[in-house]
């Protein structure tokens, strides 16, 4: 077997390639081409953390077979920790036998952002200048790397952060990067709102991030940070007024808190789902209608995306020479 540190990761496989592999798993699941089934949840309640295991295969012309186990423990912040651990096991579709173990913790983030820019580079304008993300966790360098990847003409980014010393730190990684753009940071959201093109949501709020009313015309939104029914990052109202596009439905409607919410307030039901991102990469569901719609993907991680680029990297550590090999 071999084994791939976050490191190894990072070198195997940069945002734009993870975006082509995210993009063509989720072809694959919408066409029937993946095995994935609801993840499972193991809660410890005493830490409000969830453990989740994550089964799947994929099929088509890059098949694969494994399983992502992801820990979210939101109290590991108080201990300097980081509060997603997770690894990712492939096996050989053909014969089952073990291929690799790889840190899952960096790839969980990486193949999130990718699904952001595969939504991003199909949902929002052509023109889209500003992007807005909420929260400066993990999970945000890789928002802004893909959304960057999917739409290069963005040239200024707000940071809408609850503390500004987080925001200023990864402003200080999006620079280290190369971004020459504009970097505001907020911890409002009214006036980043009034300029956004693009948003990405990446926090645990248990409620809605800001008023429906605060979101433009036009705007694309990539909801990734609400994993549990009893949680919601946009609004009911906003999801209501949305072209509004998930990963997976069956996931989607068993653990969106965005969307359970909504249709639990009686202000959309299963039908307002106008599709799911394979069937936006397939061609089979037209995407934006028009400039002024706002277009929303609520994405709640599937086990097709962690398989994909954990596929991608191991062919290309492979090639590299990079991790170290292991007989068991």
């Amino acid at each position: 077997m071999r084994f791939l540190s976050a490191a190894d990761v990072r070198q195997a496989a940069p945002m734009a390639a993870a975006i082509d592999a995210v993009a063509q798993a989720f072809g694959m699941l919408s066409r029937g081409e993946a095995d994935i089934p609801l993840r499972t949840a193991i809660a410890t309640p005493i830490y409000q953390a969830t453990t989740f295991f994550m089964p799947g295969r994929l099929g088509g012309e890059t098949p694969a077979l494994g399983l992502k186990t992801v820990s979210v423990f939101p109290q590991n912040i108080y201990r300097a920790e980081p509060t997603i651990y997770a690894l990712v096991t492939l096996f050989d579709p053909t014969s089952g036998r073990p291929l690799a173990v790889l840190d899952g913790t960096y790839l969980t983030a990486l193949r999130t952002g990718a699904a952001s820019g595969v939504a991003t580079r199909l949902l929002a304008r052509a023109d889209a200048r500003v992007l807005v993300v909420f929260g400066a966790g993990a999970q945000a360098l890789p928002q802004i790397q893909a959304v960057l990847v999917a739409r290069p003409t963005i040239n200024n980014l707000w940071i809408v952060n609850r503390t500004r010393d987080r925001a200023a730190l990864l402003a200080a990684q999006v620079r280290s990067e190369g971004f020459r753009g504009d970097i505001r940071i907020a911890t409002d959201p009214t006036v980043p709102l009034a300029e956004a093109d693009v948003v990405c949501t990446a926090t645990s709020s248990p409620t809605p991030l800001f008023a429906a009313e605060l979101v433009r015309p036009g705007t694309h939104i990539n909801a990734i940070g609400a994993y549990r029914p009893d949680m919601a990052e946009i609004p009911p109202a906003l999801v209501a007024q949305s072209r509004v596009f998930v990963d997976q439905r069956h996931a989607a409607w068993a653990e969106a808190g965005d969307l359970i919410q909504a249709r639990a307030a009686g202000l959309i039901d299963e039908q307002h789902i106008a599709g799911e991102l394979g069937e936006l990469v397939n061609g089979a569901v037209p995407g934006r209608a028009t400039n002024d719609e706002i277009t929303l993907f609520k994405s709640v991680g599937n086990a097709a995306q962690d398989l994909a680029v954990a596929a991608l990297v191991l062919q290309r550590a492979t090639e590299a020479g990079l991790g170290a090999e292991v007989t068991l």
